[in-house]
């Protein structure tokens, strides 16, 4: 079966409807769940706060509002960006009045990036937009359609966290 075959019905159709969904083969069910998982996050992803900013600025805006302050090097180390990245990331940020950079108080090499009341402000509203288009969609689902979707939340952080 070629990829564009298989995408032109979702496995509980190709299975016969969801009763039959726990017989998939995990290849297709696997391939049937990337697609919609990626299709959701792009949506998602894209309710922010400010559309100037990429999605690895606001990611290290939201990192800086959970950890609190951090050196360019912890915070490449937590985007898995190379330091010379994180600090032309950095640089935008701070021309925006998102972030400052202060000298570490233990060790006077390195600079601490800490998030401005403006930054903290752009991260809430961005997961205010993020949270009310999800909870806007969720609500035209009925209760067994939510009920399902939360046991499969609990199921892909479990797969998420592996």
């Amino acid at each position: 079966m070629s990829y564009a075959n298989d995408m032109t019905s979702r496995p509980a159709d190709r299975a016969g409807g969801d009763e039959a969904v726990g017989d998939l083969d995990p290849a297709v069910l696997a391939a049937d769940l990337r697609v919609a998982l990626m299709r959701a996050a792009r949506r998602i992803r894209g309710e922010k706060a400010d559309l100037d900013l990429s999605d690895g600025q606001l990611s290290v805006l939201a990192v800086l509002h959970r950890t609190g302050p951090l050196t360019n090097r912890e915070l490449a180390d937590f985007e898995h960006v190379q330091p010379p990245s994180m600090t032309r990331t950095l640089a935008c940020l701070e021309e925006r009045a998102l972030v400052t950079r202060t000298p570490h108080p233990a060790d006077g090499r390195q600079l601490l990036v800490t998030l401005t009341e403006d930054g903290r402000a752009t991260v809430l509203d961005t997961r205010r937009r993020r949270d009310a288009w999800l909870t806007r969609r969720l609500d035209q689902l009925d209760p067994d359609e939510r009920a399902v979707l939360a046991r499969a939340g609990a199921i892909l952080r479990r797969i998420a966290d592996s």
